[in-house]
């Protein structure tokens, strides 16, 4: 059946039924209406928000968001006429960021004319992204789309597998997911695999009762029961000792576990979170990791991007490190054009963990608190890497000649130059892996892994 008349329907009576933000935009990019969700969540009223442009109230930007580099729905709808999604940074009514997925869609009017409907989808605002004085930052493609994969992620309890280089912010992706879940009101409790020995590992994990082994006089809760209701974050859990791995299996699979020396079961309800910087596949491959157990913890398995996929965010990483440097004289630090645009073109092999680290100590030594290209100058953990923002064609002639004449593997050159610094530093492990641009716990691993445990004074 055809209906012959239209059915007058009032516009602001069906924007006004959806719970999403909605607003509809003419060519010009000026809104000719707007639902009360997108209202609210804008600080204005639709009096105020209807013809004002578009871009003036979710960016706070005086022009199009296309023209500042962002992929613009707006643009794309009216040059194809076809639906097109975003994701974008909006501003709300405090001024704060929040992370949103826009649905552009072609809306014509009656008369054929062409506008602009958008849906808009929170993921985060900024105050998830914020932890212990730090927070995740970037507009890039690749740091929005782990927003959002995380942000999905974090509404179930299923277990999340966070790959990552060194250095990418894998423990701050923890703490945003759980501050996303429905277990934020409770602990968020965090190991590094990398820094317990396999000795007390498993009392650290589960607890132990007294007399457990020698010396132990009372019972004491681990770090799975202190999560109760939370967050248990595993970070590095491919350097969980193998012997282990079939235990922290059990309370995956069924919630139960057993202290050290204990005969009762106890019941975990904790939402596990992991990280590794490992090939876990490969170390599955290796009989180094248990197939079962890397099944059970991937349940959603995120990659972090590394800092040089997502080069547009290292001008505002450098800005907000800055911000927090201070110099000699107690102000802000700052960065001159020249040395941006070198730390801009390069790789950062350890991440936003390097360039904090470069800028710090570039701030340390500067006589007026303005970062220079002669100050750019850092050790890394091989001869090979002297000067690691020097022309990359003089890196190739000098890798070449390095070569032959050495004939050792770059694992040999790394252990000898790590001894040689461990010596240097009389063992004070802290120094040592600030002179490499690593982390600790990185330093750590490379101990075990060549053998130098005993070189040095064991100073921490």
């Amino acid at each position: 059946m055809q209906y012959k008349n239209r059915i007058p329907i009032n516009l602001q009576s069906i924007i006004d039924a959806s719970d999403n933000n909605f607003v509809l935009i003419d060519k010009n990019y000026n809104i000719v209406a707007a639902n009360e969700s997108y209202c609210r969540s804008y600080g204005a009223d639709n009096e105020t928000v209807v013809g004002q442009k578009c871009h003036q109230i979710s960016h706070h930007s005086d022009v199009p968001c296309h023209l500042n580099g962002e992929d613009c729905p707006h643009k794309r709808v009216f040059e194809t006429r076809q639906p097109h999604q975003v994701l974008h940074i909006h501003y709300d009514s405090n001024n704060q960021e929040e992370h949103v997925r826009i649905k552009g869609s072609p809306i014509y009017s009656t008369d054929g004319e062409l506008y602009l409907g958008e849906i808009v989808f929170p993921i985060a605002k900024s105050k998830d992204m914020e932890n212990n004085k730090q927070r995740m930052l970037g507009t890039s493609p690749a740091f929005l789309a782990c927003i959002e994969e995380m942000s999905g992620a974090a509404t179930s309890d299923v277990p999340i597998l966070l790959n990552g280089e060194s250095g990418v912010g894998k423990g701050l992706a923890a703490n945003f997911i759980h501050h996303k879940s429905n277990r934020k009101a409770y602990p968020f409790i965090s190991i590094d695999c990398t820094a317990i020995s396999e000795g007390i590992f498993e009392s650290e994990l589960f607890g132990h009762e007294r007399g457990a082994f020698t010396g132990c006089v009372g019972r004491r809760n681990g770090l799975i029961e202190s999560a109760e209701k939370g967050t248990l974050f595993l970070d590095e859990i491919g350097d969980i000792p193998l012997t282990l791995q079939g235990r922290l299996l059990r309370v995956l699979e069924t919630g139960y576990y057993r202290r050290l020396g204990g005969r009762e079961d106890l019941f975990a309800d904790v939402r596990i979170v992991c990280s590794t910087h490992n090939n876990l596949r490969k170390m599955v491959e290796d009989g180094t990791f248990r197939a079962d157990l890397y099944y059970r913890i991937a349940g959603f398995s995120i990659t972090i991007p590394p800092l040089r996929e997502r080069r547009i965010d290292i001008e505002p990483l450098i800005k907000a490190t800055l911000d927090k440097t201070r110099s000699h004289d107690g102000s802000a630090g700052r960065i001159s054009n020249k040395a941006l645009e070198m730390l801009q073109g390069y790789d950062f092999p350890g991440n936003i963990r390097e360039l904090r680290n470069i800028l710090q100590k570039a701030i340390a030594v500067s006589p007026n608190g303005i970062v220079t290209p002669d100050l750019l100058q850092l050790s890394t953990f091989s001869n090979i890497y002297i000067n690691p923002l020097a022309d990359r064609r003089q890196f190739s002639r000098k890798k070449k000649a390095i070569s032959p004449s050495t004939n050792r593997s770059l694992s040999e050159i790394e252990a000898t130059h790590i001894e040689s610094l461990l010596h240097q530093h009389d063992g004070h492990r802290a120094r040592v892996a600030d002179e490499l641009c690593i982390s600790e716990r990185t330093l750590y691993r490379k101990l075990k892994q060549y053998n130098l445990q005993d070189v040095g004074k064991h100073r921490l």
